[in-house]
């Protein structure tokens, strides 16, 4: 009852003129997004965090929230007809509907792909919800130990899902702890790595790093990948209207992908990358048409892994709000304007943030509505925005990054700052390592070295608190199983395939 009391106030919130415009602006700003090839919510969120100096929180949230979910349903639009994922989430998408697509059914597959966004998202909203308040009472009981050992568990696990190999993912981290701990040392009063330069002394601002990892990063990598390829847009054909035989396929494939997708989503090592493709395997599985997948297209192969994307969105929500952890890139960028605010997503987010937490949460329900009316009227609209030359595309992110960073602090040494992480950024997309852990590291890091400082000293210097309690035990082995069990099934798989050794002697 109390969780549908605070939900009704989360709408009072939500439903103002103002509130309602910025969720309207953010859905429409995140679907177009999401149709441009490359470019994803993280960077878009990213380019606008400088507005969080002149914005309300709430609507700022309500903003991101709305392109959050506005990129997830713009993202497949571009994965069916012009079979380019927007994200790695998307990949599934585009292998089932570009097909279908090709076969005329282009229309079928938009309409059961933007239905089981907005059933997936309303399905995982009420989770989001329903599960914060219960994720918080067990927070509750977590200590200085407990929290060091829970974000612990979070590096390791992030790193590992957030790029291809978990060295290059830790590599990332590690950067992010060395530039989270540029600055004054709170504690001693100490200068680190600073340099002698005064302008550091208060250390690197996080908005300014992720606009240059992801926004002048990422756009300098797609610029420099705009002649590997020339793409195709597959023409829209078909009805967007899906038949009686199509919505008996879809339906119970929503459901089942909005149900892998918010448990995983929602855990601290989740991501949308997992679910999606357990979702298609499953479909793969049940599917009395198996016939259609890989050749024609399957509309099951569409509709369940979109909403698994969806709802997965809606999960990564909980670690985020509830414990402060950010298990994905975009997350790890919305958990940076918390930090803008001067605000700390934690247990007690809930409570001492209440008009925000449950304004952001009733805004995505609205969402969720503003993007299933934009998105199947609009689609005309939407696949024209392929056609914007990438040049302008490109220069017009970069000036609005620079001239966005420039207005924080009016300072040339930000606008050097984002240029190094921005060449940085693009060194690392281009040689495979993932960003998104840096800016993890950057906002983690201090937080972990906090609470890790309080435990020793609360302990007196005794290091088997991080052992003794049992809570922090356990997180802690999960940490070291997510660090070696890959390698340890790696070597087992291994194993297997390659048979039994030969010994000499044997026949």
């Amino acid at each position: 009852m109390n969780t549908l009391t605070q939900l009704a106030h989360g709408f009072s919130v939500a439903f103002t003129p103002v509130n309602l415009l910025w969720c309207l602006l953010g859905t429409t700003l995140g679907t177009a997004i999401g149709v441009l090839p490359g470019l994803g919510p993280a960077l878009t969120i990213a380019l606008l965090l400088p507005i969080t100096y002149q914005v309300a929180p709430e609507a700022s949230f309500i903003l991101f929230a709305g392109i959050y979910y506005g990129a997830m349903y713009g993202g497949s639009t571009t994965s069916i007809l012009l079979n380019t994922p927007g994200e790695s989430a998307t990949i599934v998408t585009a292998l089932e509907g570009n097909k279908m697509a090709r076969s005329g059914r282009g229309g079928a597959a938009l309409a059961t792909s933007a239905i089981g966004s907005f059933v997936a998202g309303t399905l995982g909203t009420l989770g989001v919800a329903f599960l914060a308040p219960v994720v918080v009472k067990f927070a509750l009981a977590f200590g200085p130990a407990e929290y060091f050992s829970l974000m612990v568990l979070a590096f390791i696990t992030v790193s590992a899902v957030l790029g291809s190999s978990s060295v290059r993912g830790l590599t990332s981290l590690f950067a992010g702890f060395v530039i989270g701990m540029i600055g004054v040392d709170l504690q001693t009063g100490q200068p680190r790595f600073t340099f002698g330069s005064t302008e550091l002394l208060d250390g690197v601002d996080v908005i300014i790093a992720a606009v240059g990892l992801f926004a002048v990063g990422e756009t300098l990598y797609m610029a420099s990948r705009r002649y590997a390829g020339k793409d195709e847009i597959v023409p829209l054909k078909g009805s967007l209207y899906m038949t009686a035989a199509e919505w008996s396929r879809s339906w119970k494939a929503w459901l089942r992908g909005a149900a892998i997708g918010f448990p995983i989503g929602a855990m601290p090592a989740g991501g949308a990358e997992i679910p999606t493709f357990l979702s298609y395997a499953i479909e793969k599985k049940l599917s009395k048409h198996k016939e259609e997948f890989g050749t024609v297209g399957a509309i099951e192969g569409v509709a369940g892994p979109e909403a698994a994307n969806n709802a997965s969105a809606a999960g990564v929500l909980v670690p985020m709000l509830t414990l402060g952890l950010p298990t994905s890139a975009t997350a790890a960028i919305m958990l940076s304007a918390f930090q803008s605010y001067g605000i700390n997503p934690g247990p007690l987010l809930l409570t001492t943030q209440a008009n925000l937490v449950w304004g952001l949460i009733a805004s995505l329900f609205i969402a969720n509505v503003i993007l299933v009316i934009l998105n199947l009227p609009l689609i005309g609209l939407w696949v024209r925005l392929l056609k914007i030359p990438a040049p302008q595309l490109y220069a017009g992110i970069l000036v609005f990054a620079t001239v966005g960073t420039y207005g924080i602090s009016q300072s040339p040494i930000d606008l050097v700052i984002l240029y190094l992480l921005g060449a940085a950024g693009f060194l690392m997309r281009r040689f495979d390592f993932p960003t998104a852990p840096v800016i993890i590291g950057m906002i983690l890091g201090p937080l972990a070295e906090t609470q890790f400082r309080r435990a020793m000293t609360i302990s007196n210097g005794d290091w088997s608190v991080f052992y003794k309690h049992p809570l922090s035990l356990t997180l802690l082995t999960l940490a070291f199983i997510g660090l070696v069990g890959p390698h340890i099934w790696a070597f087992i798989e291994h194993r297997r395939r390659r048979g039994p050794e030969h010994v000499p002697g044997d026949a």
